[in-house]
C-alpha cells in the first residue's frame, strides 16, 4: 500500500526538483500547475511526475480539483507544496500512518519545520503547526481559510503525524516573500473579519482548531503585531535562534501589522 502525492505549482522551477526527489514513498507523483511561465512543468516531467494544468482560484479549490480530476493511483493522497521537502523519516511516518489507519480514519494533520538560512526556527515559528495534508479519497474535502485552506466536510476522524517535513518558505528570497505576503494579508484580513471562528475554539485541545481562532481574535487586540514579536522572540525564546530568528520574527510581526490595518480598512468600508 502506498500513496499518491499532489504538488501545487506556479513558477516553481527553483524548488520543484528537490521536492519531487524527496518523495521516496511513492511512484505516483502529480504536479498540478496553474500556468507557470518558467520551466516548472518541464522539470517536473523530467523527474518522473505526471503534470496537469488548472487555472488557480484558491488553494482549497485547487486541492479539490486534484481530488476530482487527476488520475490518482492510490486511495490515500498527500498534498505538498513545491517549497516543501519530505525527509526520510517523514516518508516512513506517512507510510506507517496509512498502514496502521483504522477504517474510520479520514486523514491526518501534518506539521513542518520552518527553515531559514539552514536553521530550523522551532521557537520562532511555534512548532508544531498543523495542516490537513494526508487524506483518504472521497472521505474529505477542503475549504478556503484565510490565504490557505483547511479541512471542510470530513467523513471520519482526523489524526496526527508528529514527524515533520521541511518548509523552505524563503527559498525565493525576501522580495518574493514580501510580495506574496502582501497578497496573503488581504485574504487573511477578509477571513478574520468576516469568518472569525467561535471564541470557544480558543480553548480547544487541538492546535488545528485552536490556532486559527487565536489568530483571528488576537488580531483585534491593541498592539497585537508588537505582541506577536515579543511572544515569539522573547517569551518563546526565539532569540536563541540567532539572526535568522530575529529576521523571521520581525517580518511575521510586519505581516500581522498588514493584516490588522487591512481589517481596519474593511471595517471602515462596511
Amino acid at each position: 500500500m502506498t500513496v499518491s502525492v499532489v504538488i501545487l505549482t506556479h513558477n516553481e522551477e527553483q524548488d520543484i526538483e528537490r521536492c519531487i526527489k524527496s518523495l521516496s514513498l511513492t511512484d505516483d507523483i502529480h504536479v498540478l500547475d496553474s500556468g507557470s511561465l518558467d520551466s516548472t512543468v518541464d522539470i517536473a516531467k523530467a523527474n518522473g511526475a505526471f503534470t496537469s494544468t488548472n487555472p488557480f482560484s484558491s488553494f482549497g479549490a485547487q486541492r479539490n480539483y486534484a481530488l476530482d480530476f487527476l488520475d490518482l493511483k492510490y486511495e490515500w493522497v498527500l498534498f505538498l507544496d513545491a517549497d516543501e521537502v519530505a525527509t526520510k523519516e517523514f516518508n516512513l511516518a506517512v507510510l506507517d500512518a496509512i498502514r496502521d489507519s483504522e477504517n474510520d480514519t479520514a486523514g491526518y494533520y501534518c506539521c513542518w519545520k520552518m527553515i531559514l538560512e539552514d536553521r530550523w526556527l522551532k521557537r520562532c515559528d511555534s512548532f508544531p503547526k498543523w495542516q490537513f495534508r494526508l487524506l483518504r479519497r472521497k472521505r474529505a474535502r477542503f475549504i478556503d481559510f484565510g490565504h490557505g485552506q483547511k479541512e471542510g466536510k470530513v467523513e471520519g476522524s482526523i489524526k496526527y503525524i508528529s514527524e515533520p517535513y521541511l518548509h523552505y518558505s524563503f527559498s525565493k528570497g525576501w522580495t518574493h516573500w514580501v510580495q506574496r505576503h502582501n497578497k496573503y494579508s488581504s485574504l487573511e484580513a477578509k477571513a478574520r473579519t468576516e469568518n472569525r471562528p467561535p471564541l470557544k475554539n480558543i480553548f480547544s485541545k487541538h492546535g488545528s482548531v485552536r490556532n486559527p481562532a487565536l489568530k483571528s481574535w488576537l488580531s483585534v487586540t491593541p498592539g497585537w503585531p508588537l505582541m506577536r514579536f515579543l511572544m515569539a522572540y522573547i517569551f518563546k525564546l526565539g532569540f536563541l535562534e540567532g539572526t535568522p530568528g530575529f529576521i523571521y520574527c520581525v517580518n511575521m510581526a510586519y505581516y500581522e501589522f498588514l493584516i490588522k490595518i487591512k481589517m481596519r480598512e474593511l471595517r471602515r468600508k462596511s
